[in-house]
């Protein structure tokens, strides 16, 4: 990690299969957006020698090569994978979105690592730290995934170093600030114009030697009298942590005596409590200066990645069973042993098609075998092209991506991951397996979106493509949902934000040459009657010919919620055939779908058929419907017409200092608290009753009211009556005033 003997040989770019699991490293990079993730992705490739030093890799593109919608956003927006060598090791790095509405690719990076990289911005505000790249860390910490930390962007830090540091260990340390300490510190050298000391070097607090790039190469060399004095405070606590960590108890007591543990001790202590996730090493990176071979901290961070992380082997995989749900013994990762593998993440290319992400949890995937697909449709009784995840299909080529290049690969390990071409059937999340022995993983967890964007074809050429290009949508990210509501009869793409709306539609766009419009989204919406009222419908048309006869007289009363539309035949007499009575139901409930007032449907009603009329020759079922129809409208409008909101129960989890805020704002949408309660990690849960017309934006509202922190979940509780003055700006928009 710095303090031991590299005896690297780069790769030059030849990211060639791992032959076994141990010499694997798969590392996801997380961040807030802006903390430099991908320009760190780009100065550990030069200093790999994956790419030359103009950053160009052998077919003249680079590693970080955008498509057109990152290149138009200027920023990532979805998952990638650079793979390089070093040391003999294969490490695959996956470099994820900083911004929260991208989160799914975040948690795809997440199944397939087993060791994460938090990357934090010393040019940002230090309390940026805290928003959503902590949650990130606490579901890491759920799991026991070693992290570690690193600090860029040192040379124009509005947050110095050392008290970057102290933030991270009192927000990611919990009860143990001393699980997160530097084992570097920076050395600056003279300020220049603008104020800003450029980084020269780090200094070692294990080896307690410095490590100059100011030449462009690592070079080794002792401390000066004045830096010494300022390694020593430094690495005195971070021995001590390293010691409380360490699995010999024999240390602290020797340490505590005065011996002098040696380095080597130290170190492998070290990288064993960094593998188990009980430690968090801080380190500084800064992308090399042109014309140099190597960023400063580089050669550091990837001996900590393949001295500290662990290898494929030591976390547990996650659990399978068969597709139909009978468990299974859990698999380990054994090239030998059964086929499981997953896919990650789907992608497709103009040229290529669909092109899938895969992690290979056990056994070897190799080229043109057929496998067994299975996937979430099964578990999910309304996913559509359900029997699409219980198929066999056959692997196309295996390949690791490179800049614009698609390398080819003769074979993926256990503990490996690679790119597979044209699996059709195969979604994000979905099992490949032995086709003579089936088997489906546990889906990761993802968030629920909860941006509604209702859309519609542009034109008719669009209509024809438009379902196609929105199933392909959701197959390839799990974090969208396609809704075909039948109540309001809009289609309904629900997101996580506003950017993942805009990528959603300009991938529709290009992708699949789907034009769409957006338009309002619709609650659904009904109408009920206030008081009891009565009505006559009457239907006479004499033309000449074969007339049109019905008279019927009906009485309304509200029900209680929940009730529905009853009809009740209490005529006498006849004065309504008995031939005709369904055909007055009929054309009442079909009036109640239609609505009254506003153009919602009428619940919670009883209709009472009193009284009618018939004529021996004019009269018909549809002249008995027509009527129905008539005096169902005729009683509405001599009474109160409520209109009827959805309400949502919203669970709100939100950090303490939020709480105010949020419930402040819940009151402005006509929101009711009924609870809070407090949850781990310094946040409560707000509780709140709140109408669905009034959280139509929530999920983007919420993340500017928390900066970032706050979640909330959502789920229909009843319909009940809208405030009058919102139900008369409803009727107006519908053109109806009444």
């Amino acid at each position: 990690m710095g303090d031991k003997a590299s005896a690297h040989t780069g790769a030059a770019g030849r990211a060639t299969t791992a032959d076994r699991p141990s010499s694997v490293r798969n590392v996801v990079l997380v961040g807030h957006s802006g903390s430099g993730k991908t320009t760190l992705t780009e100065a550990l490739a030069l200093t790999a020698g994956a790419v030359n030093r103009a950053g160009r890799v052998e077919d003249g593109g680079t590693i970080s090569d955008y498509d057109e919608i990152e290149h138009r956003q200027q920023r990532s927006v979805q998952l990638s994978l650079v793979p390089l060598e070093w040391d003999g090791y294969k490490i695959n790095l996956l470099d994820t979105p900083g911004y929260a509405d991208f989160v799914g690719e975040l948690r795809a990076g997440l199944r397939a690592a087993d060791a994460a990289l938090f990357v934090v911005s010393a040019a940002q505000e230090s309390g940026a730290v805290a928003g959503a790249t902590r949650a990130v860390w606490e579901e890491c910490a759920a799991v026991g995934m070693p992290r570690a930390i690193v600090v860029t962007h040192l040379e124009t830090a509005r947050t110095g170093y050392e008290e970057l540091t102290e933030v991270c260990g009192s927000l990611f340390g919990g009860d143990d600030p001393d699980a997160v300490l530097p084992l570097y510190l920076p050395q600056y050298g003279t300020p220049g114009p603008d104020g800003h000391a450029p980084v020269t070097g780090l200094a070692g607090l294990l080896s307690q030697k410095i490590y100059d790039y100011s030449s462009g190469e690592r070079k080794e060399a002792p401390p000066d009298p004045g830096q010494a004095s300022l390694i020593g405070e430094a690495r005195n606590r971070l021995i001590e942590g390293i010691i409380a960590e360490s699995e010999d108890e024999t240390l602290m007591d020797r340490y505590l005596a005065g011996d002098d543990i040696d380095v080597a001790t130290l170190v492998d202590d070290l990288e064993k409590a960094v593998a188990r996730g009980t430690f968090h090493p801080v380190l500084a990176a800064a992308p090399a200066a042109p014309g140099a071979r190597q960023g400063l901290g580089t050669v550091e961070l990837l001996e900590l990645i393949t001295g500290g992380f662990p290898t494929p082997l030591e976390p547990e995989c996650p659990q399978v069973t068969t597709p139909q749900g009978a468990p299974r013994p859990r698999i380990s990762c054994d090239p030998d042993g059964p086929l499981v593998a997953e896919v990650v993440k789907t992608a497709s290319d103009p040229y290529v098609g669909r092109i899938s992400l895969v992690r290979v949890f056990s056994g070897t995937l190799r080229p043109d075998e057929t496998v067994h697909v299975s996937g979430h449709g099964l578990a999910d009784p309304g996913h559509e092209d359900q029997d699409l995840h219980e198929a066999d299909e056959r692997v196309g080529a295996l390949s690791v991506p490179f800049g614009k290049q698609q390398r080819p690969l003769g074979r993926v390990v256990a503990g490996d991951l690679a790119c597979v071409a044209k699996l059709t059937r195969a979604e994000t999340g979905d099992t490949l397996s032995s086709k003579d022995d089936p088997l489906l993983m546990e889906p990761w967890p993802m968030p629920d979106p909860l941006l509604p964007l209702a859309v519609q074809a542009h034109s008719k050429a669009d209509e024809d493509r438009l379902s196609q290009g929105l199933s392909r949508l959701v197959a390839e990210d799990p974090t969208m949902r396609l809704e075909q509501n039948r109540a309001t009869h809009q289609v309904v793409l629900w997101c996580l934000g506003e950017a993942h709306a805009d990528v959603a539609l300009e991938r529709l766009r290009s992708r699949y040459g789907v034009q769409v419009d957006v338009v309002p989204h619709k609650v659904a919406l009904r109408e009920t009657f206030g008081d009891s009222s009565a009505g006559r419908g009457r239907h006479v048309k004499q033309s000449g010919g074969h007339g049109q006869y019905a008279i019927c007289e009906i009485e309304v009363e509200p029900l209680p919620p929940g009730s529905g539309i009853e009809f009740v035949d209490k005529v006498v007499g006849g004065a309504v055939p008995r031939q005709f009575i369904p055909s007055v139901e009929k054309g009442v409930r079909a009036q109640a779908a239609r609505g009254v007032v506003a153009g919602y449907p009428l619940v919670d009603v009883r209709v009472t058929l009193r009284d009618g009329k018939a004529h021996s020759v004019d009269s018909s079922d549809a002249a008995f419907q027509t009527a129905g129809a008539l005096a169902l409208r005729e009683a509405a409008g001599d009474t109160r017409i409520h209109l009827l909101e959805p309400v949502a129960e919203v669970q709100v989890l939100v950090s303490d200092e939020y709480v105010g805020p949020v419930m402040s704002d819940l009151s402005g949408r006509r929101g009711r608290v009924v609870g809070t309660e407090q949850a781990p990690g310094s946040r409560t849960l707000v509780r709140a009753e709140v109408p669905e017309i009034e959280i139509g934006r929530y999920a983007v509202d919420l993340r500017s009211i928390s900066h970032g922190t706050g979640r909330f979940s959502r789920s229909y509780a009843r319909h009940e009556p809208m405030p009058p003055q919102v139900a008369d700006r409803v009727r107006d928009l519908n053109g109806n005033g009444r």
